[in-house]
């Protein structure tokens, strides 16, 4: 088998820029457009469906779409899995997928904000549910075959962690550019209006985005580096096995608590600059951008000191510091004597190295746990231990939307629910690093150290 060069995992990385400008729209804007607060509507912001705790009383209509996308993602992750394991196709188990996702990747994130009806109507809401489900399906068809090409592709601990710094990168990039759409939206609203704006914006960045996400397709030859046997097990079955795995769970529960508290920040973010801080919502592409920036020095500290240390080590830190940082969050615009701009610089700065460790380490932590277990159980699930993670992960962001969009609700005027959701992933965050302390790095690196010395 070849091993995989420094330019193509560039190509490789591509995709994930990609598909990570597209998460990144959703992600970041999703709330942001169809809750919107008292400034993005005088600014011509429409009100598309029905607004407050209209669910049975506690839940958004945006709060319960998006948490309902996230709960049939999380059951189709290992289903999209299993037939990528147990894919035969002469190109390889993972670069069809690839092939395939794209194009309905890029249009159903588009036709989310593209709303039939130019008023508040339940009909929108009807039509946003179904684009949610086909993105949340087009993503997962991409995704999970994506990164389980990550432990085939890398046939050592170093060469998984080389691949996993530079997407992410390349993640924490494409992150950054859905970020930078209140800019971009900005110089098409005298030509569109803000809702034509923010969907030209939308439909740009997609189509870039589709590109990118068919570099790896056709750069990258997959039988040329993967040499593995296609999976039997049935889904489920496979998925069952995968949770057998008891510091493949560990991981998985700590990852949950950090997904649910990053997800309330990400969704925050644009609320924390505009509702608590009293800046411009385009402050948000510049703290963020900021953050990334920063993040982006500490790669190559990361990638260089992770071996010395380990991935618990660094992760565990980077817990800590980022439940300071939301902590921190809950208190903005409360601090007078710290100018209101400087404020958010704080938050950039302090969130930088987290951003870093957390972008890197947990997927190669997962390869490696894969890898493990592949040498202990004779079969290749890499797709499945990806799909597993994500499967458990997006229950937690579903349970991190229903709490962000209701409580959110909570004064409104003021901000106070805002701060509520700060404080909130403030908590969230520790308790997901209290469980990782559990996590047996050492029985995972002995089980792969021991098989490469007998090789």
């Amino acid at each position: 088998m070849k091993k995989l060069t420094t330019g193509k995992i560039w190509q490789f990385a591509a995709g994930q820029f990609g598909w990570a400008m597209l998460s990144g729209i959703i992600s970041n804007w999703l709330v942001y457009f169809y809750q919107p607060d008292k400034t993005a509507i005088s600014q011509g912001q429409t009100v598309f469906i029905p607004q407050g705790l209209v669910v049975f009383g506690i839940f958004t209509i945006i709060g319960g779409i998006t948490a309902f996308g996230r709960i049939f993602d999380a059951f189709t992750d290992p289903m999209i899995a299993s037939l990528s394991d147990r894919c035969t196709s002469k190109n390889g188990r993972r670069i069809p997928f690839l092939k395939w996702a794209s194009l309905p990747l890029a249009l159903s994130t588009v036709l989310v904000f593209w709303s039939p009806v130019n008023k508040n109507s339940w009909t929108n809401g009807v039509f946003l549910l179904v684009m949610i489900l086909a993105y949340y399906l087009s993503i997962t068809a991409y995704c999970t075959p994506y990164n389980a090409l990550i432990p085939e592709l890398g046939h050592t601990q170093q060469e998984r962690l080389n691949i996993s710094t530079v997407i992410s990168f390349t993640f924490i990039a494409g992150t950054a550019v859905a970020y930078l759409a209140p800019t971009i939206w900005g110089m098409f609203i005298p030509a569109f209006g803000r809702v034509g704006a923010i969907r030209m914006t939308f439909t740009l960045m997609a189509a870039i985005a589709f590109i990118c996400m068919l570099v790896p397709v056709f750069c990258i030859r997959e039988k040329d580096y993967v040499d593995t046997v296609p999976a039997k097990e049935s889904a489920f079955g496979s998925l069952a096995a995968t949770f057998k795995n008891g510091e493949f769970r560990k991981f998985v529960a700590s990852d949950i608590f950090y997904w649910i508290a990053l997800t309330m920040f990400q969704t925050g973010l644009p609320f924390f600059v505009t509702s608590l801080l009293k800046l411009p919502e385009t402050m948000t592409t510049l703290y963020f951008v900021g953050m990334t920036a920063l993040s982006l020095v500490f790669y190559i500290p990361v990638n260089k000191l992770t071996p010395k240390l380990g991935k618990k080590k660094m992760i565990l830190f980077a817990f800590a510091v980022f439940s300071l940082a939301y902590f921190y969050t809950g208190f903005m615009g409360k601090m007078s004597f710290i100018p209101a701009s400087v404020q958010g610089l704080i938050l950039t700065v302090v969130a930088a190295l987290p951003m870093a460790i957390f972008g890197i380490l947990p997927q190669a932590v997962v390869a490696d746990i894969s890898q493990s277990d592949s040498i202990t159980s004779g079969s290749n699930r890499e797709g499945m231990f990806y799909a597993a993670r994500t499967f458990a992960f997006k229950l937690g962001q579903s349970i991190s939307m229903l709490i962000f969009t209701a409580v959110s609700t909570i004064g409104a005027a003021e901000g106070t629910g805002y701060r509520v959701a700060a404080f909130g992933a403030a908590v969230f965050c520790c308790i997901g690093g209290i469980i990782l302390v559990f996590y047996n790095e050492k029985k995972i690196n002995g089980i792969i150290n021991r098989h490469q010395q007998r090789l």
